[in-house]
């Protein structure tokens, strides 16, 4: 077994655990070989986003006898590792995070508002255009009358356009201004979060003292809560409560178990929670797939927007066939190779990149303003299903880099030239850069050309770090479907590789293809795209039992 193999089942990590486990129980040899194996499950389905795994009745018999597992209706769950819950086995932390937010919305599900002169608010800022149900004044009027929302939908569905609306009707219901805040799990889905908040507020029908008690600054998660590194700790939790009204979520579906557990917890009393997110979407990195969880437990907290404002109907069409796990309808959709859709073979993969990238080059080379070499360079984006391996995202970094700029990638990012973009992966709060954040390194010219990297903000102002004081980054040229959520571009390629793995699945693809505004290409063979759109992603979890009970 080689360390580090990201397809690997079982990890080192996951031997390690179970055997200190096994190793003091008073089990007998045959039986505490049992216990180790289903130790080994355990902490390999929790890497893979599950929270608990599935037990049978002779299993939990073995689990009960082994002295380190209780079952929930025992007193002192606190000096036990493992806990049962009905057929499920837990790491103690995980049923704590699950079993306590499952408390935190069950506690907000309750919290029902009495509202008075809501209709003619509706009428101003939804007003009645057709016969049809009209999803985005229905989900309005739940966000006013409940304290937990949950807006789903695909791109382009108007989520934050329905969310501008929904705190404006908010603040002209509120006796004194609502303290609103907005927040999203990555810097890159805050900073779009905030973009069309500010866009949509000039458009909003209601009196300029409402517009401006609107936020226009959006936030991580992590610095909404106030994050204390290295420790797991946050400055708001129970004792130290939010201060805002309301705390509005985009990209609901990649915030973990854990993080959704403390975010409950850190909501003041009386609170609104309105959560924004894609169903169809990957969940999170961490364990849970806490949106989808809420979504099937929690039908009348639910409001679904299906029509897409956004996609041209071809790129709408290929995310709904794949959505259905219709490969073959999918392949045939992109095999018509037009201007909008369409297949390369491996050997066009790098010609390609090298031809979307002339332009950018070109402005790199020429001098020209950060703005538009940021613009032209976040146009396009390679996606790859993997990090590691042949079509993978490192790999294909270090070719157009060797191709575009003439340099050769050592094994650590420590060394620059003009032009290299980055991708933060390592929370530097310090500094406000968070994972996910992108910037590109150019000769500052107030600094007699010293190298300096770029970032972009929200409000539009340009952030510069010396290349040494940057946080752990990497090259992106390329990057994983998992880093690009929260992200879209005009022009995606998305390169699968060349046989099957674990990684690939229908809503990897759906994912990838969502991040695409104009066109779309993918480099990948029909065996390899068809057994990746028949699978479809489930983790083992226990929240929404616990909701519905």
């Amino acid at each position: 077994m080689q360390a580090g193999n990201e397809f690997e089942r079982v990890s080192r990590l996951d031997l390690a655990f179970a055997g200190f486990l096994s190793q003091r129980t008073a089990l007998q040899a045959a039986e505490k070989n049992r216990f180790n194996m289903l130790l080994i499950t355990l902490a390999q389905r929790q890497r893979q986003g599950h929270t608990c795994i599935e037990i049978n009745p002779q299993e939990r018999a073995l689990l009960l006898a082994s002295g380190l597992v209780c079952d929930v209706i025992q007193a002192d769950i606190q000096e036990y590792p493992l806990i049962i819950e009905d057929n499920r086995l837990y790491l103690q932390r995980y049923w704590f995070y699950e079993n306590r937010l499952a408390q935190q919305i069950t506690q907000l599900d309750v919290n029902d508002y009495s509202i008075n002169s809501l209709e003619p608010l509706l009428d101003r800022h939804f007003p009645k255009l057709t016969d049809d149900i009209d999803w985005q004044r229905r989900v309005a009027e739940c966000a006013c009358r409940q304290a937990l929302t949950i807006i789903t939908g695909g791109p382009g569905t108007g989520k934050t356009t329905t969310i501008s609306k929904i705190l404006a009707v908010l603040q002209e219901l509120a006796e004194n201004p609502l303290l609103i805040a907005l927040a999203a799990p990555t810097g890159k889905a805050a900073m779009r979060l905030q973009e069309a908040i500010a866009q949509n507020a000039d458009l909003l029908n209601c009196p300029q003292t409402v517009k401006q008690s609107i936020p226009q600054t959006a936030v991580t998660l992590h610095r909404l809560l106030g994050a204390k590194p290295p420790s797991p700790y946050f400055n708001h939790h129970a004792g130290n409560p939010l201060i805002y009204d309301v705390v509005v979520v985009d990209e609901a579906s990649m915030v973990d178990l854990a993080l959704m557990s403390k975010l409950c917890d850190a909501l003041k009393p009386g609170a609104r929670l309105i959560l924004l997110g894609d169903k169809d979407q990957l969940n999170s990195v961490e364990s849970g797939a806490v949106l989808a969880d809420l979504i099937d437990a929690l039908p009348g907290n639910t409001v679904e927007l299906t029509q897409s404002h956004r996609f041209n109907d071809e790129i709408k069409t290929l995310a709904d066939v794949i959505n259905k796990q219709d490969d073959k309808t999918a392949w045939s959709i992109l095999s018509v190779n037009g201007a909008t859709l369409g297949v390369l073979a491996p050997k066009q993969v790098l010609p390609f990149i090298l031809a979307q990238r002339q332009r950018y080059v070109q402005l790199v080379s020429s001098g020209a303003a950060y703005s538009e070499i940021y613009r032209e360079f976040s146009r396009f984006q390679v996606l790859c299903s993997n990090r590691h391996g042949a079509n993978a995202a490192l790999m294909i970094n270090q070719l157009v880099e060797q191709n575009l700029f003439g340099y050769v990638q050592n094994s650590a990012k420590n060394s620059w030239y003009s032009g290299c973009p980055v991708m933060v992966t390592q929370n530097q709060l310090a500094l406000h850069l968070y994972n996910g954040d992108i910037g590109i390194c150019l000769p500052d010219r107030e600094q007699n050309g010293q190298l300096m990297v770029y970032f972009q903000r929200p409000d539009g102002a340009v952030k510069k770090i010396l290349p040494a004081r940057m946080p752990t980054c990497e090259t992106v040229f390329a990057m994983t479907i998992h880093k690009a959520q929260g992200s879209e571009f005009d022009d995606v390629l998305i390169v699968l590789p060349p046989v099957t793995n674990p990684v690939l699945s229908k809503e990897l693809i759906y994912t990838a293809i969502t991040r695409a505004r104009k066109t779309i290409k993918i480099a990948t063979d029909q065996s390899v795209f068809s057994a990746a759109v028949n699978n479809k992603v489930g983790r083992m979890t226990g929240l929404k039992a616990k909701l519905m009970k």
